[in-house]
């Protein structure tokens, strides 16, 4: 027996209940560990997020905190804040195990101020220089995000090869 690797999803004041369900089946899928902090624009019982979610709810492991502050006073990182303003590109970063990928809102995105405290740790999914698209759908980007992350990890405990019935 071994250990894998553990990937951290954070979602921070995520605001509609179909993406944080498609998230949240996501990384049931891969084994990341959820973390959501509040406020959110629905509640958890919301039937939107059970439907994105399906019957993947008893396989996640998720943390709520009450403020980003309570998050990050419980955390070590490193942490890799998703965002357009990043001069980074996202595949560029060799990320280690623990490591935590942060994503803001859906409607406003990560706060600027953190951003500019950690310029370094900012990346991005490069996209089409058009103001009319400004970003791509949240749990598109998180999805996008973990399985770079798994892909430089060589997909550590994934089942790489499906069958066909006969």
């Amino acid at each position: 027996e071994f250990n894998l690797p553990t990937l951290n999803i954070v979602l921070v004041e995520p605001e509609i209940p179909q993406n944080t369900g498609n998230i949240a089946r996501t990384c049931a899928a891969t084994g990341s560990h959820l973390h959501i902090v509040e406020p959110m624009g629905f509640t958890i019982d919301d039937k939107k997020l059970k439907r994105a979610g399906l019957d993947y709810w008893h396989l996640l492991n998720i943390t709520y905190y009450k403020k980003l502050d309570d998050f990050f006073s419980i955390n070590q990182g490193p942490f890799y804040y998703f965002t357009t303003k990043a001069k980074n590109v996202y595949s560029d970063i060799s990320y280690p195990d623990g490591c935590y990928l942060i994503f803001g809102k859906e409607t406003a995105g990560l706060p600027e101020d953190l951003l500019k405290k950690h310029p370094e740790s900012c990346v991005r999914l490069p996209m089409l220089n058009n103001d009319a698209a400004r970003s791509l759908n949240l749990s598109n980007a998180v999805a996008i995000g973990v399985y770079e992350v798994l892909r430089q990890w060589n997909f550590p405990g994934l089942r790489l090869h499906g069958k066909l019935s006969n």
